[in-house]
Formats: C-alpha cells, structure tokens, sequence
C-alpha cells in the first residue's frame, strides 16, 4: 500500500510479474522502451540518451495521426534497478510537465512499481490528470506489463487497470451480481440481458447485448471466484441458441476469451482492477494477430465499460 497523495501530486502503482532487472531493463534500455513506451498506437525514436543523474534522453514520439511530439527527459537521480527521478514533458522551448519519482521493488518475483508525478499546483495536477486519461497515457504501463508477459511466455495478452475510489468488496460485487454487471458492463450504446445466469467456480452465464440494431450473444463459464481478490473466467461469442457462435464484425477472433481480474487495495477504499485478457486454447496464428491488432479498439471499449462503473460507484458514494 502507497502513501497518500499530496494535492499537486498523482500517483500511480503497479505490479509486474517480472524480476526488477528486467522491469529496469525495459525501462532504460532505448530499443526496448520503444516497443512499449506512451499511449497506444504511439511510437517512439529516440534520438540519444544518457542515464545518469544529470545526463538527458531526447526522443520523438510519433502520434498515429501522424504528429510528433519532441521530448527531453532530465535525470536527477539514478539508482539501479531501484529508483529514477526525472523532469517529464519539457524540451529546449519549453519547460517540462512535472517531476516525475519512481521505486522499484521485487518481491517473490514479481515487481512492484511506485510512481509519483508533482506538479507545481494542486490545479495542474487535476487538469493533468484530466489531460492523461483522455490521452490514454495510462495504456503506457499496460503496454509495459503486455512487454514484459511476451518477453518471458511469449503470449500475447491484452492488459487494463483502472482505480476506483471503493472498498475491494463493493467493487468486486460490482463484477459478481448480474444486476450490478448489466448496468456497466456492456459498450456504450449497448444494453445488457442475463438470459441464464450462474456465477460461482463451475458455474456459467448465457447473455444477450444490443443497441437495437445489432444483438450479440455470449457465455461466460467461472474457473475461479476468491472474494474479493480475484475473478477468472472464459468467454465466447454464441449463437440465440447458447452454441458457440461469432461476432457479426469481427468473423476472425479466437474462440475462447481468458480472463483474469485481479483486485488490490490501494487505500482503504481505493481499489485498483487490473484486468487481463487473453485467447484461451486453439487459436490460429492469424486469430491472435486479429487479437494483438485490436488492442486499441480494446482499450476504447473497456475504458467506456469502467467509465460507467465509476459513475455507478460515485453516486452510490
């Protein structure tokens, strides 16, 4: 559990199931930050760097609409494998962002990641935060884990945290009861119907989405339900009838869905979701490609999921 946040401060953890050496790696070494660093759909060329306290990384990032953004990180300190600080944001016209903190920890194995971004005021901190998530700038450490996960199994996954300001057990309830779940859970636009309905370890779901034009059939079957830690389940697309079945627009897709969401208390009542997806058994070469390519279009589609449970939470708060 993270200390508290200052006004002019954000504060952002996360746990990577990876030695610190290679979280560090992927962090300062140039050609590995590039197939992970910034929002999604996003590149990076770096242009040099000098890891050392007072030494720079000056590097382009490349917007998918084609604009570039110049940036030049300044290094304050560097402990290996431990701690970085640095200025974000700036270059040679312009002064940066905010300073940003980070410690790395490894316990068991797994690496924990703690990041605090300062702004000069508690103002700036509240338009930055605004700033990021319509950015997508948070997809960055969700892209770094995806790196991280490939890199030691070689499986491509889909990787998606959001924080919400609720005790685990309010929010775990929240992806447990069907009636909680019909409510936010569907994309925008969409309506949401258990048409069976069975959520316990064995157990199974059969359910329906439409916007009135389209209507999509699913099944969820629960591997693994450990209040209120973690929630593991298959999905697949059906057909009216419950058979296994495709969606309209998207005919090339893996068959079986895992996922896996984890719950972890930030703060009293804090929680942070971490959500991970992955095709589950037989999946062709070019389905997971169809899959890896989508990751965008995923991201968009959780993040308007988890903007409704964010106003359900709020407004039960």
């Amino acid at each position: 559990m993270t200390t508290a946040a200052k006004p002019n401060e954000l504060k952002l953890t996360r746990v990577y199931d990876a030695p610190v050496r290679l979280v560090w790696e992927a962090w300062t070494d140039p050609q590995q930050a590039a197939q992970w660093w910034g929002p999604r759909g996003f590149t990076i060329t770096t242009h040099s760097k000098d890891l050392r306290p007072g030494g720079h990384w000056s590097y382009t990032m490349h917007g998918p609409d084609g604009k570039d953004y110049e940036n030049k990180t300044f290094y304050y300190e560097v402990e290996e494998c431990a701690k970085l600080v640095y200025d974000h944001g700036g270059g040679d016209d312009r002064p940066p962002l905010f300073r940003v903190t980070v410690f790395f920890r490894e316990t068991d194995g797994k690496t924990t990641m703690d990041m605090t971004m300062a702004m000069a005021t508690p103002e700036v901190a509240q338009e930055t935060r605004k700033f990021i998530k319509q950015a997508g700038g948070n997809a960055t450490w969700d892209r770094l884990a995806e790196y991280l996960e490939k890199g030691s199994s070689g499986k491509d996954k889909f990787v998606i945290n959001r924080t919400f300001e609720a005790s685990r057990e309010v929010v775990f309830a929240m992806w447990t009861d069907p009636v909680h779940i019909a409510k936010w859970l569907p994309p925008q636009g969409f309506t949401m119907k258990f048409l069976q309905v069975d959520i316990r370890p064995g157990g199974g779901s059969f359910y329906s989405m439409t916007n009135g034009e389209i209507t999509l059939y699913g099944r969820a079957q629960y591997l693994e339900i450990q209040s209120p830690e973690r929630l593991v389940y298959t999905q697949q697309f059906s057909d009216e009838h419950g058979g296994i079945g495709k969606h309209p627009l998207a005919p090339v897709w893996p068959e079986t869905m895992l996922t896996r969401v984890e719950f972890s208390e930030e703060e009293p009542d804090s929680t942070r979701v971490t959500v991970t997806w992955e095709p589950y058994g037989a999946a062709t070469e070019e389905e997971i490609a169809v899959f890896v390519q989508a990751r965008a279009g995923m991201t968009m589609g959780w993040t308007g999921s988890f903007d409704k449970l964010e106003e359900i939470l709020d407004s039960e708060n």
